[in-house]
């Protein structure tokens, strides 16, 4: 007996399913290794009770970024929310290479300068498994505010994940955001959750774009989420920095890029990453 979203999978690509993987990785979504019947092999994503819209507005964002033609971006072969599924290309793996960490920084300095309308994502959606809000914003430091730091610091303080103290230093960063901003610029696709478990690398050492949180955004945000958790060779930021250079200060602005993804992971997880919430945002007083 087929589960829905496999019934949804075999009518969409007119295949049915010899044999199915379960693979590890992911926090939040399950994920398969799928067998067509073609000999074709797929990778197919679902999950019991998402957010509203997710599969579907993570599609978006893979079209979005892979339409910029810049960083490889696993074609979508086919997405559904009812039932929820989200089924992609399988890009075989292999080991990373110097050049392809070079290609990488110069293709992601490619990506940012692509045209984007808003910040935020002009079809209002949120992301994440959290449900952050992306209500489209001509200015950084109202949509940074209002659409990042302000949702999360409500949803830490509703599951006790932050202390007084951090929350109250949060709500004075908010309050002097112009202060710590970088300098204005045009909003940038970014990829939106770009740790390294989402970047894998192919048999030629190419690197390919997975699981984004796809929005407007600065630049900045995508580099400091990169620099956050490791797994980015500094020949990647190099060649970023000599095809796209960034504006002065971007090193203190560091921690202010990462206070989101921090907050998320105090939510998500607990542990080190309320503490590591409190230095960041310290760090900016």
């Amino acid at each position: 007996m087929q589960n829905d979203w496999q019934a949804a999978l075999t009518q969409a690509l007119g295949d049915s399913i010899i044999h199915q993987t379960s693979l590890s990785g992911g926090d939040f979504a399950e994920s398969f290794q799928v067998q067509l019947s073609n000999e074709r092999t797929v990778f197919v994503k679902t999950h019991k009770n998402p957010p509203k819209h997710f599969f579907t507005t993570e599609a978006q964002g893979l079209t979005w970024l892979r339409q910029t033609n810049t960083v490889p971006i696993p074609d979508v072969l086919t997405v559904s929310d009812h039932p929820p599924c989200l089924a992609l290309e399988w890009i075989e793996e292999g080991p990373r290479q110097t050049s392809g960490e070079a290609a990488l920084g110069r293709q992601l300095a490619a990506l940012h300068q692509a045209s984007f309308p808003t910040y935020g994502r002009p079809d209002n959606r949120t992301t994440g498994s959290l449900a952050v809000p992306n209500t489209p914003n001509d200015d950084w430091v109202s949509f940074y505010r209002d659409c990042r730091l302000m949702p999360l610091i409500d949803k830490a303080v509703m599951q006790s994940a932050l202390s007084a103290s951090t929350v109250r230093k949060l709500h004075t960063l908010c309050d002097r955001l112009h202060d710590v901003a970088p300098p204005e610029s045009a909003p940038s696709l970014v990829h939106g959750d770009l740790w390294a478990g989402n970047r894998i690398t192919d048999k030629r050492g190419q690197s390919w774009l997975i699981d984004p949180a796809a929005h407007g955004n600065h630049r900045e945000f995508d580099l400091a989420m990169m620099r956050l958790f490791g797994g980015y060779d500094s020949t990647c930021f190099a060649a970023y920095e000599e095809a796209y250079p960034l504006d002065a200060g971007w090193q203190e602005r560091i921690p202010l890029m990462q206070l989101a993804p921090l907050i998320v992971h105090a939510i998500k997880f607990g542990g080190h990453y309320a503490a590591a919430t409190d230095d960041a945002v310290t760090s900016l007083s």
